[in-house]
């Protein structure tokens, strides 16, 4: 009988980004310093803009909700990611509050990474396109980067395929590859069939 084959660290370290949703941005500020804390300083900020793409969070965050991101200067395993999600969600609960049906959060943090190829996010939902991590933490690529641009799927999310986003995540792509020393050429590269 064979051993089984044991996977070896990632080839690469990866950028951590977080995602917030909250109808106050000084909230967001609030939350920005508890993640320095936890995982560095943050290198880039998005622009703030208007989440209007669904109403998924209105009944328990309110209207008006506004959208940013932030990434943070050191490079991270992205084995960590559903460690990261765990702490994001508790750190979710340090600002929740106390309303008649239970406790509502203020503001919605999801992290993720970005590589030279792609985007993942973490959530707490299953889908067919998710790929189980642990702990109740999936895993899916929201996004391909290209030279001119992202590609979508069809389960990527409205808000990021509208574009408003790109410029961030361009700029955390950027940094990325940077760090790593990649140029665009050294990113993988796939087959005409599809396959690396």
């Amino acid at each position: 009988m064979s051993a089984m084959k044991r996977g070896s660290l990632p080839s690469e370290l990866v950028k951590l980004i977080c995602g917030m949703i909250a109808a106050d941005e000084s909230l967001m500020r609030q939350a920005e310093s508890r993640l320095e804390k936890l995982y560095g300083a943050i290198d880039l900020r998005s622009d703030i803009v208007p989440f209007d793409y669904t109403d998924y969070y209105k009944a328990e965050m309110g209207g008006n909700l506004l959208r940013a991101f932030v990434s943070f200067h050191d490079l991270i395993d992205p084995g960590q990611l559903a460690e990261i999600m765990i702490s994001t969600n508790s750190l979710e609960e340090t600002f929740a509050v106390e309303s008649g049906s239970g406790r509502k959060r203020r503001i919605n943090i999801d992290p993720g990474y970005v590589t030279p190829a792609k985007l993942v996010l973490a959530t707490t939902k299953d889908f067919s396109h998710r790929i189980y991590l642990c702990d109740g933490i999936y895993a899916e690529v929201t996004l391909n980067f290209k030279k001119t641009g992202c590609s979508y799927f069809d389960w990527t999310y409205p808000d990021f395929k509208s574009g408003k986003y790109t410029p961030f995540l361009a700029e955390v792509r950027r940094r990325v590859m940077a760090a790593e020393g990649c140029k665009e050429e050294c990113k993988p590269q796939m087959n005409a069939d599809g396959r690396r």
